[in-house]
């Protein structure tokens, strides 16, 4: 949520901020609102300030034993005017709290303006792409040949854009978590593992709810949420809460499994892993000082290619530009790694700086060693990483011609083979 002082403050560069992203939320809709707020606000204050005159003066009355029977009668009538000014007042604040939470996020200065992901802007590139002597098949086509993952069996269970996972594959994945959050613990990330349901105050207070209902799968029967990502349980854990600045930055990791509709993608990577209803990630939590957090966007970014390092998988990184960004982000880049078969990259991991925006719709706050006042915290999250997705960057890339898989060396430990064989 962005402060509202800025409807006031910086309402030119509100503006330009939803022009930018190409957002269709109506401002004039909510400055409607803002001057309502302000007249209900100084109406009620008035009567207030008239009835608390009013029963002073009654009270000097019955004090000199004078007849008050007028400004009684009067009191009672201002008591009523009151009360309705208090229920209106309510009433518009509540209205102006739920068109508040459809504001965008204000890009940061450095994000590049443009209209959608052709304008985003590759900051860096990473390792060297496979030079095959054969035509690289697909990761559907290698996971059917090695027996490791079965599609057609989970949409039988569950429908389309499920994934079932088999012996070695089931393991591999398993494998690839247990990878990231070492390496995240390493770090200092403080691994947790969050609950994957969660009310709806938690969807709102990371940006979820309400703008993206349609996108989340929520459960019959309950004003619940089965988790996108873990960044929600997550940042939800200090929600109401003041931090102790000296904690500050405080980073966790965890993994989960992630529930989404993917609404609007139909048509979009109809095979495979790429896009799925369910999948596994693990996900990088900060919560920083507000000085500090463009920083530590940039140390938790390079904490997630140090993954993909590791792992030896090429990509590349790109600054999202205005059109392309999300929701709740004030910058993101996203990492993306390189798909043989679709020859492109695609994203694996998005790492984003949230500044004060899902804290002050989570009330996530500090007291401020220097100047003693309350301060919301800033939020930073990114993917470290989407385990799916980099079971498909690793069958494709790592491939052979018999259609035998590489495994790499920093994860040999973790499956006890070098290589993923076709079984005859």
């Amino acid at each position: 949520m962005i402060d509202p002082k800025l409807l006031t403050s910086q309402l030119e560069k509100l503006k330009a901020s939803v022009k930018n992203r190409g957002d269709k939320f109506d401002l004039n809709d909510i400055l409607q609102v803002v001057d309502e707020r302000k007249k209900s606000i100084q109406r009620y204050e008035e009567l207030q300030s008239t009835l608390n005159n009013a029963s002073e003066k009654i009270a000097v009355f019955k004090k000199d034993k004078k007849n008050a029977t007028t400004g009684l009668s009067q009191l009672k009538k201002l008591s009523l005017d009151v009360k309705e000014a208090s229920a209106k007042k309510i009433q518009i604040e509540e209205i102006f709290l739920q068109k508040l939470l459809y504001i965008p996020c204000i890009p940061d200065d450095s994000v590049p303006v443009g209209a959608n992901s052709s304008d985003n802007q590759e900051v860096q590139k990473w390792g060297t792409l496979p030079n095959f002597q054969f035509k690289p098949k697909s990761h559907v086509e290698l996971a059917s040949q090695l027996g490791i993952i079965d599609f057609k069996m989970a949409s039988a269970m569950s429908g389309a854009k499920f994934a079932l996972y088999k012996g070695w594959g089931a393991k591999l994945e398993r494998a690839l978590i247990n990878f990231f959050l070492d390496q995240n613990s390493k770090k200092g990330y403080e691994e947790v593992f969050p609950p994957f349901i969660v009310a709806r105050h938690s969807m709102v207070g990371t940006g979820q709810l309400p703008k993206f209902e349609e996108e989340a799968f929520k459960i019959e029967g309950w004003d619940s949420f089965l988790i996108p990502t873990a960044e929600v349980p997550i940042t939800n854990m200090y929600r109401d809460s003041i931090m102790d600045e000296k904690e500050l930055p405080k980073a966790f990791t965890a993994y989960s499994a992630c529930f989404r509709k993917e609404a609007g993608s139909y048509g979009k990577d109809t095979s495979g892993l790429i896009r799925q209803h369910q999948f596994n990630k693990v996900e990088l939590v900060k919560f920083v000082k507000p000085e500090h957090s463009f920083d530590e966007l940039e140390k938790l970014t390079l904490d997630a290619q140090s993954l993909l390092q590791a792992l030896e998988i090429p990509y590349r990184v790109m600054s999202l530009c205005t059109g392309d960004l999300g929701f709740s982000s004030s910058k993101t880049y996203d990492i993306e790694v390189w798909i043989p078969s679709q020859n492109c990259y695609r994203e694996i991991s998005s790492c984003s700086n949230f500044v004060d925006f899902q804290a002050r719709r989570a009330n996530i706050r500090f007291r401020s060693q220097k100047t003693g006042k309350l301060e919301f915290v800033h939020t930073i999250n990114g993917s470290a990483i989407a385990v799916g997705r980099t079971v498909v960057a690793l069958l494709e890339n790592f491939q052979l011609e018999d259609g035998s898989v590489k495994i790499p060396e920093v994860l040999q430990p973790y499956l006890g083979i070098k290589l993923l064989t076709v079984t005859k």
